[in-house]
């Protein structure tokens, strides 16, 4: 088995085999997380590969000053924040454009999602806190998602969010809270 640098060395030789090996490595962390983020199957599978074709063309440019998981993980999350992005623009756009909508619907809603990992006897309770999840600041999303889904640690949060620990406590500690906040409300009210 090849080491970061080795496998990092022989895509840069041209060798396909490498990067498939670390296609397979990685794809499935890549999706994953971005299904946590987007909860959205479509869209993650697009960014999973939107994410391996942005390895392959900058793969020359990883200063290897962190792990390879981890600028796969920032590229990762670049890309789900840059798409969330553009559909928090499309939404805006759709709720102007249906102010003269005679349905007067919104175009470009989120779906009701549903994690394919989760036991079906908690499809309806995994589906409340997805929702509340997508609802926190991207921030606290992102640190909440790598921490309580992809169990990674502090330190591997900081580097791929490219930040200190303190600050991924702080964002973690803000979405517990805020979710805490939302998820009673929500639990209350039903």
């Amino acid at each position: 088995m090849l080491n970061d640098r080795e496998l990092i060395e022989a895509i840069l030789g041209g060798d396909e085999a490498a990067f498939k090996t670390l296609y397979n490595m990685y794809t499935s962390m890549v999706y994953n997380t971005a299904l946590s983020i987007l909860q959205q199957q479509s869209e993650a599978e697009d960014i999973t590969q939107d994410v391996f074709i942005e390895i392959h063309k900058s793969i020359g440019k990883f200063r290897q000053e962190s792990t390879l998981k981890t600028w796969i993980y920032r590229i990762t999350i670049t890309k789900c924040y840059d798409y969330l992005k553009r559909q928090k623009t499309k939404k805006r756009f759709a709720q102007l454009t249906s102010l003269f909508n005679n349905e007067n619907k919104l175009v470009y809603d989120k779906p009701h999602f549903e994690h394919p990992g989760v036991a079906l006897e908690n499809k309806e309770h995994a589906s409340v806190l997805f929702l509340a999840i997508s609802k926190l600041p991207i921030k606290q999303q992102t640190a909440f998602t790598l921490s309580k889904i992809e169990q990674l640690s502090y330190q591997e949060i900081a580097e791929i969010m490219n930040t200190t620990i303190s600050s991924v406590e702080s964002l973690l500690f803000r979405a517990t809270r805020n979710l805490r906040i939302t998820l009673s409300e929500y639990y209350k009210n039903k």
